[in-house]
This record gives structure tokens, sequence and C-alpha cells, in this order.
């Protein structure tokens, strides 16, 4: 095992992986985030580490700040235009576009005795990534790509041009480190798609709250980056592998009763979110 992936040693073997969920857990475009918090508080009362993928159809997932934008109901014609349904996710940050060339993963585990330092966890997920894709010779950095839509300084990036970023969130004494994955398909539609939001939303008007100026030449997708068509089962295998090679045994999990429930309350919670903050 590399330095970097020391982390692994503290993850609790086997590792629940949670792919391809039967209905009602992939029917809705709230059941990813439904799930996650139910996901962070079953790693938090039972000490598991849960791993879960998974894909939308074509969808926006805004960030709770979008929804200050001054000329909101404007800005989401966009991707009505676009034939992109949008939702506001269960926590901050900026505008992303998923689709089928998106994947998006989760790394979820209890908090140790310790408390993991916030930085700390996102490093888990870039070396995570880093080592899935270290044959290629191509280092993965991790820093915020300013011109990028929802900028954070955990953007993962290839020869600086985005391709991956993180999120973070933490439930009951449990930690969920997320990230989507630009994968394949047409990173500079998603750019532009999102950029033009901001336009329309802002309309030259300066608010309290930072929106950034997305500049679609600063993302790119894995295909593109490292010069081979990837589809997203064979991302999924070159994560998997980072930890069988490690040693951890990795088993298909499926959704017991103290998730359901709790999945069943993040839902309403999600309902009542959109309908607060959408017009």
């Amino acid at each position: 095992m590399t330095d970097s992936l020391s982390f692994l040693d503290a993850l609790h073997s086997p590792i629940e992986l949670f792919d391809d969920l039967p209905d009602p857990y992939t029917q809705h475009t709230f059941s990813p985030f439904a799930l996650t918090d139910a996901f962070i508080k079953e790693a938090g009362e039972t000490k598991k580490t849960i791993l879960h993928f998974w894909t939308t159809p074509p969808l926006i997932i805004l960030g709770m700040m979008d929804t200050k934008l001054p000329f909101l109901t404007d800005a989401l014609s966009v991707f009505k235009d676009h034939g992109y349904p949008y939702m506001v996710r269960n926590s901050g940050g900026l505008g992303i576009v998923s689709d089928d060339g998106i994947l998006n993963l989760s790394l979820i585990f209890p908090e140790e005795d310790t408390r993991l330092p916030i930085n700390d966890a996102y490093s888990r997920m870039h070396d995570l990534i880093q080592v899935a894709f270290e044959s290629f010779g191509q280092s993965i950095d991790a820093y915020e790509v300013s011109d990028s839509y929802c900028p954070g300084e955990y953007d993962l990036s290839i020869n600086g041009r985005k391709i991956a970023g993180i999120a973070q969130r933490r439930i009951r004494g449990g930690i969920a480190v997320m990230i989507y994955l630009s994968v394949y398909a047409d990173q500079r539609k998603r750019a532009e798609m999102i950029r033009t939001f901001y336009d329309k939303g802002l309309q030259d008007q300066e608010t309290k709250w930072d929106f950034p100026t997305v500049r679609p030449e600063s993302m790119t997708t894995l295909t593109e980056a490292l010069g081979q068509s990837f589809s997203i089962d064979d991302v999924k295998a070159r994560i998997l592998n980072v930890f069988t090679d490690a040693g951890l045994l990795i088993e298909p999990a499926t959704i017991s009763e103290t998730i359901h429930t709790a999945y069943t309350e993040g839902m309403e919670k999600m309902i009542t979110r959109n309908e607060k903050m959408l017009p």
C-alpha cells in the first residue's frame, strides 16, 4: 500500500458496496441524496464502511446558494430549454451537471476516536482517484479551479483542467466524502449551460454571494485528459481495484430496514426543501 493510501487501514472490512440499486431507490431525482444521508447515519451507528456508486439521467443539481440568484426564474429557464430537470441538493455549494457520462461516488465511514480534519477527509478521495489512474503517468492535482462550475479547494484536475469536484457531509458520527467525476461526453456543453445559467440569473447585478464566471475551457473529462475511452464501468472497476489491491473485501449490499427508514425520512426532507427553495 502506498503511503498516500494509509487511510485504508482505518476502514472497516468488508466494505459494503451499493450499486445498481432497485426501485424505489433510483426512481426519483432526490433518491441519491436521501440515500447518502441514510448511509452516513448507518456508518456512524454500525461502524461500517460503505461505498455508493450512482449515475443519473440528465439532471442539474443545484446548491443552496444558487437559489439566492436575483433572477432565479429566468436562470432556471436555461435548463428547461435544454431539457434538463433541476433540483436543490441538501448541502451547500453551487450547481453541477449530472448525466450518464458522470460517475458519482460516495465513500462513507464512521468518525474515528479523534475527529478527522475536514481536509484529511477530502485528501482520502483525492488519493483514491490518483491511485486508481496512476498507471497513466499523469498527476491528478487538488486545488480550486476558480473558473469552473462549483469551484472548491479540492477540485481535481489534470494539466490544469478540472475533471471532478469533491464535497463532504457529516451526520451522527458518520462521514461521507462525495465526488462527481466527468468520465466522458460533452463537458463543454455542460459548462456552457451553467455559465448561461449564471449570466441570466445575475444580469450584471451585484450580490453579497460569489458566483463563478464559468470558462468552459477550464474543464474536461477523464476520457479527454488521459486520451483513452472510459466507460462508467471501467472507472468503477479501477476504483474497486484500489480497495481489493489493499486487501479489503468488497461485498455487494442490500438496503436494510434501518437504511430504508432513514431514506424515507430523507426523501421527505428533500421534497420539503425543494418546495421551499425553487419557484
